[in-house]
């Protein structure tokens, strides 16, 4: 995976740039970047670059291998500074996902202050809950912490093994949960049930990926919804759902899914895996020195341009737009660093 496919060598002196967050967005915008000419530091706070690619998409999807190589590319021939197991915050550092690993906090002010320009790149390391009763209880986790717990550990970066489960209940249609179902069964698990509040047909993975799992042993279950975490002395011992029914489409064009009274019922389960959605996990609360993010929907908000409200910091990849995928965040990174790249040839020329 070559993210400075444009050049083979960087030519430098064009200016400094950081870019926080190592994902593919900022890894693609660090690859155009070098290759216009600019000196790029890349801040994570994980130990290795990649971000989702190493730490949350299953190896058989994105090869790891292929991504250190183009992050091993980057550091050689075109000189790339990483700072790993460092995070970047402005104020008081809230806790996401992956923060185990955190070993500094750098004041993102500061970076602002010492670079030509920056670029946000941070992703989605938050995972939401059920939000129903229980669902903080013994045994229930999130699509993400639970499959991410697992790569750690076989990449070496955590000793302790993860739980498999023995009968488990995954809660969503997605990709996050495709990805945490496989890997529960791969793992051990005799029982894993993939539960969904519509139909196979509205599910965002897709039927195909949906019948592939199915095809390995994944049992699916489609018009429910949880409405509690049953919990014997605070460990999980079963989810109750409810029967939906689809009703008018909803403001995502989909038909909405209706609860059916009286049709409450419970699947034994000793682990949950919530795959209901992640947020975005921008370096910042909801404002840092003219630099904003939405406080509903925790995105960096910027102009047509990727520009926050300080004209030399930019943002892509899903911290800008939301979950969504690698192409579309590897190109959200390219366009960023394109007007990024804009702006200092601008500021040169005048």
């Amino acid at each position: 995976m070559k993210f400075a496919f444009m050049c083979k060598k960087g030519q430098g002196g064009r200016g400094r740039v950081a870019v926080v967050g190592g994902g593919p967005a900022g890894l693609a915008a660090t690859g155009y970047l070098v290759c216009q000419g600019y000196e790029v530091d890349v801040y994570d706070k994980l130990p290795l670059a990649g971000g989702l690619m190493m730490f949350g998409i299953p190896p058989y999807r994105i090869p790891r291998d292929s991504v250190l190589e183009g992050v091993e590319d980057l550091e050689k021939n075109f000189s790339v500074k990483f700072s790993y197991r460092t995070k970047v915050f402005c104020g008081e550092p809230r806790h996401d996902e992956g923060d185990e690993f955190v070993n500094s906090v750098i004041d993102l002010r500061k970076i602002v202050d010492g670079y030509d320009a920056v670029l946000l790149t941070t992703g989605i390391w938050s995972s939401r809950r059920l939000g129903v009763p229980g669902d903080t209880s013994k045994g229930v986790f999130s699509a993400l912490e639970y499959v991410y717990s697992w790569w750690i550990y076989e990449l070496g970066y955590s000793a302790h093994k993860p739980l498999a489960g023995n009968k488990v209940v995954v809660v969503g249609g997605g990709y996050s949960a495709i990805d945490a179902a496989e890997v529960a069964l791969m793992k051990g698990a005799k029982e894993v049930y993939l539960t969904y509040r519509r139909t196979i047909k509205e599910a965002p993975a897709g039927e195909y990926e949906i019948r592939r799992v199915i095809s390995e042993g994944v049992k699916w279950v489609e018009l429910v919804q949880p409405t509690k975490i049953v919990v014997s002395n605070d460990r999980v011992v079963g989810v109750e759902f409810i029967k939906m029914k689809l009703g008018e489409p909803d403001e995502t064009g989909r038909p909405r899914p209706v609860p059916v009274p009286g049709t409450e019922h419970v699947i034994e389960a000793d682990m949950v895996l919530a795959a209901v959605g992640e947020i975005p996990t921008p370096p910042l609360n909801t404002e840092c020195d003219g630099i904003k993010a939405d406080p509903k929907r925790r995105v960096v908000m910027v102009n047509e341009r990727m520009q926050t409200g300080v004209e030399k910091v930019f943002a892509a990849g899903d911290v800008v737009t939301g979950p969504s995928m690698i192409g579309k965040a590897i190109g959200s990174g390219l366009k960023a660093a394109t007007h990024l790249d804009y702006f200092l040839r601008a500021k040169k020329v005048v």
